[in-house]
């Protein structure tokens, strides 16, 4: 039986609600706390979460080293879920988790597989991040997951799954026949609580999926439960370079920063072929399958189905 304070930063997101419930829910004794703004506090999802047994704490990123500290002073394992533009923020935090004693960090990576350095701005500063950590010594997991089933799936023309749809999937990247990992968030959550009490994982790189395919078998399947017919407009290596030429002054704080990171991940996902479990292992990753043979992950089909239930 595992005994463990665990706190998260980004509890109340989505990916981070799938880690609190599996967090909950685990047969050992882990307590959880979730890191939250004072100006978040009284939010109904911060008290929803404070009702199930989770402990509240303030912190602040853009506070003093000191405060943050103390913020997680008692924690063993920090978990870090944060929205783009707060990528950086997690140098000081990490700074703020060693001082504490803090024994893993689990930083906000959760993306595609790719080189280090070089393809993807947010990918890029990351890879700072880490190696910040990685100078201060302190204990990590890194867990990548693919490309996630939410930001994948176009818009039917009937609109059925409008609701589910991010708009930043309405042309396939390359000729969609690259093969490439995606994810559901559900998975997520299950996965990185497996690596999170795995000391297997300690100091190293997790790459977790639910699925292998490609763009044409994703709209194929679509196209079959559905029963609807998909246009298929493409977006050639090509565009994505000159697109992402005009964009090359925009930073991670900027407001049109996430268009930038979308153009890259899909460059690097759809054109050039990284994102799958061969360069994962090249790169030294351990594979969550491998891991966890026990956990079954969430097909495309299903959900597919799930959306279109809803919508039914």
């Amino acid at each position: 039986m595992i005994n463990m304070n665990i706190a998260i930063l980004g509890a109340t997101g989505t990916t981070g609600r799938y880690i609190v419930d599996e967090l909950l829910a685990s047969e050992h004794a882990v307590y959880v706390t979730a890191l939250v703004r004072a100006s978040s506090a009284d939010k109904p999802e911060v008290q929803d979460l404070k009702a199930r047994g989770v402990a509240i704490q303030l912190i602040d990123l853009q506070g003093s080293i000191e405060d943050m500290t103390k913020a997680l002073e008692g924690q063993e394992v920090l978990i870090a879920i944060l929205p783009i533009a707060a990528t950086i923020d997690q140098i000081p935090l990490a700074t703020a988790a060693k001082k504490a004693g803090v024994k893993r960090f689990i930083p906000t990576m959760f993306a595609p597989v790719a080189p280090p350095k070089g393809l993807s701005t947010l990918r890029d500063t990351k890879e700072d991040v880490l190696n910040h950590i990685r100078r201060l010594q302190l204990p990590y997991t890194i867990i990548d997951v693919g490309w996630w089933y939410q930001l994948t799936l176009p818009k039917l023309p009937s609109g059925r799954i409008d609701k589910a749809a991010s708009g930043l999937a309405e042309r396939i990247p390359g000729d969609g026949n690259v093969l490439s990992a995606f994810t559901h968030n559900r998975d997520v959550g299950r996965y990185v609580v497996r690596a999170t009490l795995d000391p297997r994982t300690l100091n190293k790189f997790v790459f977790i999926y639910s699925e292998m395919l490609t763009m044409n078998q994703v709209y194929d399947q679509l196209e079959k439960l559905s029963g609807e017919t998909l246009p298929r407009n493409h977006i050639s290596g090509d565009e994505l370079l000159a697109n992402l030429a005009q964009l090359k002054d925009v930073g991670i704080r900027d407001d049109n920063f996430l268009q930038k990171a979308v153009y890259e991940y899909q460059y690097s996902w759809g054109v050039r072929g990284d994102n799958n479990i061969h360069n994962a292992e090249y790169l030294g990753y351990m594979l969550g399958k491998n891991l966890y043979p026990d956990l079954k992950g969430t097909s495309m089909d299903e959900y597919i189905q799930e959306l279109l239930d809803e919508s039914s």
